[in-house]
């Protein structure tokens, strides 16, 4: 795993600058785009009553977990320490199985490729899939 650089840190924290407005609807996006690709995904949310892009219960998970990135952008410079808690939720009350954070990772770039081209430029795609993959090692740290 490849620490991030004071530099991908300064690119993470620009690149959420410009995109944070959008927040709800990329979460929103990559939560179903994740359901849709990999469908197993969908085990862990068998109690909503409607998992289709779009519906409440979406719009409102991807919105927490753009609430949990945006938590992430702000304790980039410890990540383990400042995402202990959810780390924490997902391991012992959850029980989500930690390879789900690197796909909704993917997803989650993915959206925001799509969403912003002209920002997402390979550089920026570079430190924030190193900032995602950071993300989901912190989260995973209780499992260990």
């Amino acid at each position: 795993m490849t620490s991030l650089t004071d530099k991908d840190k300064a690119t993470v924290k620009a690149l959420w600058a410009k995109i944070s407005k959008s927040a709800d609807v990329i979460g929103a996006d990559a939560l179903a785009r994740m359901f849709a690709v990999y469908p197993q995904t969908k085990t862990y949310f068998s109690h909503w009553p409607d998992m289709s892009p779009g519906s409440g219960p979406v719009k409102a998970h991807g919105k927490k977990v753009m609430g949990g990135v945006a938590d992430a952008v702000a304790c980039i410079d410890d990540l383990t320490g400042g995402l202990q808690a959810k780390s924490e939720l997902h391991a012992f009350k959850l029980r989500v199985d930690p390879a789900n954070f690197k796909t909704l990772s993917h997803c989650i770039n993915v959206v925001i490729s799509n969403m912003f081209p002209k920002d997402f430029t390979p550089e920026v795609h570079v430190a924030f899939d190193k900032f995602l993959a950071s993300v989901s090692l912190a989260l995973s740290d209780k499992y260990r």
